[in-house]
């Protein structure tokens, strides 16, 4: 297949609607990879929040059950948008040598791997999709890379409890490594639908924030312990969720709470003076990337790092978060509620946002 000059692209206007438009093809510049793009994921927190702001929305949107991400750097109305697909690499650019035409790839990064037919994306950006998996599912990359790296800030050891705080998409798969790594995980939510699908995962404990107790519950589960670490999985503001969580961390005999929390995303939280006493030997980490390498442009499109300096990369994260999918132990199928045809997406978008709390993962798919 020859590289096209022209593709269709999925832009966000004003209106809050979704139109495809026509652009130009990026320039194949050296260290990059063209991709015959076969599925796109849609993040409900930020690709789907100006839609929901500026439509009529049926149903109520609960931040602690989205998981809120910063806006992409130049994303203005009428623009593409996306940060992960899949597809078929049908080009290559000088010097790189991981690939060729032909193979199938995971892709991310905003501002390449956008919602389109045709992409441009850094060699390092991208990484094999083993043949086990689909796209639908190799589509769902970056937010695979985002929880690993999540799951990596904790540091936590084998054994230890661990309490996810928003079981979106990012919540849950941040769940599941932890499982995988040896943690004992409970859930918190405010969306029944979100906790039937953590249960669904089989997730150590789930908790329905509202009809059930949260500190009450995750006390129970940890024997009275306490808590190891904790994720906060969503955006916005996020103070209440914080407080509920420190008070089910450890405490030392003088009664200071101890432990990790990571932040994923961009929660916003505010302790008194009073209240900041008591968290002051809490680590609270932040885990916005996918590992090391993401945003750094010389490495995004040159040569990676060393590995046995730097193991674990954005592309290393990928990597192991593809091979665990493809092995069946990190489950993707049971995320994605809505597949939408790339030729549909803003009727399929409008469709989804009439009952916004039973959506989690939503693609769009090239082959309808």
């Amino acid at each position: 297949m020859a590289l096209p000059t022209k593709r269709t692209s999925a832009a966000w206007f004003d209106d809050g609607h979704i139109r495809l438009i026509e652009q130009d093809v990026p320039e194949l510049r050296p260290g990059s990879i063209a991709v015959d793009v076969r599925a796109s994921s849609v993040s409900p927190g930020s690709e789907l929040s100006a839609n929901r702001d500026q439509r009529e929305v049926k149903g109520g949107w609960r931040s602690l059950a989205e998981q809120g991400r910063s806006p992409q750097a130049g994303s203005e109305p009428g623009r593409a948008r996306g940060y992960s697909n899949a597809g078929i690499v049908i080009a290559v650019g000088e010097g790189v040598t991981r690939f060729q035409p032909g193979d199938r790839v995971a892709c991310i990064g905003g501002g390449y791997a956008v919602h389109t037919d045709t992409a441009i994306v850094p060699h390092n950006l991208a990484v094999h999709l083993p043949e086990q998996l689909t796209y639908v599912q190799g589509s769902y990359g970056l937010l695979m890379g985002t929880a690993m790296q999540a799951l990596r800030r904790a540091d936590l050891k084998f054994g230890e409890s661990y309490a996810v705080v928003g079981l979106g998409i990012v919540g849950l798969l941040t769940a599941q490594l932890h499982m995988l790594a040896g943690n004992r995980v409970i859930g918190w939510d405010t969306v029944p639908f979100r906790t039937e699908i953590a249960r669904k995962l089989g997730i150590d404990a789930v908790v329905t924030v509202g009809p059930e107790d949260p500190v009450e519950r995750t006390r129970e589960f940890t024997d009275g312990y306490g808590l190891d670490g904790g994720a906060i999985a969503f955006g916005g503001e996020a103070s209440k969720a914080v407080q509920s969580l420190v008070q089910c961390m450890k405490r030392a005999p003088d009664h200071h709470v101890m432990g990790t929390i990571v932040v994923v995303g961009l929660a916003e939280f505010t302790y008194s003076d009073h209240e900041a006493a008591g968290v002051t030997n809490i680590d609270i980490r932040s885990a916005m990337r996918t590992g090391a390498g993401y945003h750094d442009e010389a490495w995004e499109f040159g040569a990676g790092y060393p590995p046995v300096f730097m193991r674990w990369t954005t592309t290393t994260n990928l990597e192991l978060c593809m091979r665990l999918a493809a092995e069946g132990k990190l489950d993707m199928d049971t995320l994605i509620t809505h597949r939408i045809p790339f030729a549909d997406v803003d009727e399929g978008i409008t469709q989804a946002l009439e009952d916004p709390d039973s959506m989690l993962g939503v693609v769009f798919t090239q082959d309808g």
